[in-house]
């Protein structure tokens, strides 16, 4: 005897079995798809843009406008420039925060040069950016030494 109940029962668990045999399918995740503390743990480019930059700039990189505006990076002549786009990433700018202290060198280049070659329309053979391009840029650490009195007033 069927009932309303054990029809939409027996579909329920047809959903469930099939669910399970896609999900069983499903490649394995070879990068994190969430990272806990304060920095990222994806290290290719393109986990990079998934997890960090396509919630503003979307994922097919046409930018957004609703309660901000997010830039467009799909055709943006602005990325053709690598030290444009590395400060953008390490610093940020007015509405952009920069992610410099929460990614690598590695992961910088890894995510800067996925979006050139994504978006940027360069020619082929454009070099990818490299991990000491992101270096060059990033502020140059201060040195302090405890005896200055500068150094041991911030200190306390």
């Amino acid at each position: 005897m069927s009932t309303p109940a054990s029809r939409l029962l027996a579909a329920l668990l047809l959903a469930l079995a099939a669910g399970r045999a896609s999900a069983a399918d499903a490649p394995a995740v070879s990068e994190p798809q969430f990272s806990s503390g304060w920095r990222f743990e994806q290290r290719s480019g393109a986990a990079i843009y998934g997890a960090l930059c396509a919630a503003c700039h979307m994922p097919d990189g046409r930018g957004a406008r609703g309660a901000a505006a997010y830039p467009a990076l799909q055709g943006n002549a602005k990325l053709a420039s690598a030290p444009y786009l590395l400060h953008m990433i390490v610093n940020g700018n007015r509405a952009m925060p920069g992610f410099g202290s929460q990614l690598s060198n590695e992961q910088i280049a890894a995510v800067a040069s996925h979006v050139r070659q994504r978006f940027a329309s360069l020619p082929t053979g454009e070099p990818a950016i490299n991990p000491a391009d992101v270096q060059a840029l990033r502020p140059a650490p201060q040195s302090s030494s405890p005896s200055t009195p500068a150094a041991s007033a911030v200190a306390h």
